[in-house]
């Protein structure tokens, strides 16, 4: 049994068995063991999607989230998750989410944890949305992305188009293809370090190797451009 093992009640999961496996296997990994330090907390969702990773935080005992979403197509689709109650917890808020967190820090909001989960890799300015993200005064940053596999705290400079609900958003209108950028894994550290986090990676070598179809890109050779990984910033 998994969490989102309700997913195929809705429409658009319905077909889609490696999605419901694949977010079942990552909140195994990225929010079940951090249940604790979710209860009773203020949560903040960044690139919201559908609210599915909002919905798991409410489920792990958030006292309230707040998701960020560029496309108000899939903050409709939200209304279709069960469970009122834990629907009830989550307001999502459709805006850049640079020019979203900014109008936050500046109404002097702050949050207990910040998940940026699935964003990193869709943008250029990553070290702009942690000191926006610290602004917030989060206990706890929980950062899941591609990272690139290259030597050396480097950005690799990707495009990708924008009519894909799952890239980025456009950066001028009527853009078809969007500069996104991922940085490699030690890029992440060095942003990490002059903000004065700790920067703690997940061993995903956990999930058994038999149930790994699914979440490959956390397991790709060190000779491939990018792999997955996930890692949790506490300030120090």
């Amino acid at each position: 049994m998994g969490f989102y093992d309700f997913l195929p009640e809705i429409d658009r999961y319905s077909d889609d068995p490696g999605t419901v496996e694949r977010m079942n296997l990552r909140h195994k990994m990225i929010i079940k063991p951090l249940e604790a330090e979710i209860a009773g907390k203020r949560v903040l969702d960044l690139a919201a999607h559908d609210g599915r990773w909002a919905y798991a935080f409410a489920a792990a005992g958030a006292r309230e989230v707040v998701g960020i979403e560029g496309r108000q197509e899939l903050i409709d689709r939200f209304s279709e998750f069960p469970r009122g109650h834990l629907r009830e917890k989550v307001s999502l808020i459709c805006d850049d989410i640079f020019d979203g967190m900014q109008k936050l820090i500046d109404r002097g909001e702050r949050f207990d944890v910040v998940g940026v989960l699935g964003i990193l890799y869709h943008v250029m300015d990553h070290f702009r949305l942690f000191q926006l993200v610290r602004k917030l005064g989060p206990e706890l940053v929980i950062v899941d992305s591609e990272f690139a596999q290259r030597p050396g705290q480097v950005i690799m400079l990707v495009r990708e188009r924008t009519d894909n609900e799952l890239n980025a958003i456009p950066q001028i209108e009527g853009q078809e293809k969007a500069l996104i950028g991922i940085p490699s894994f030690t890029a992440m550290e060095a942003m990490a370090d002059v903000l004065d986090y700790d920067c703690h990676w997940l061993d995903w070598s956990e999930i058994g190797a038999g149930k790994r179809r699914h979440i490959g890109d956390y397991y790709r050779a060190s000779d491939q451009p990018k792999r997955r990984g996930t890692c949790l910033l506490t300030p120090r």
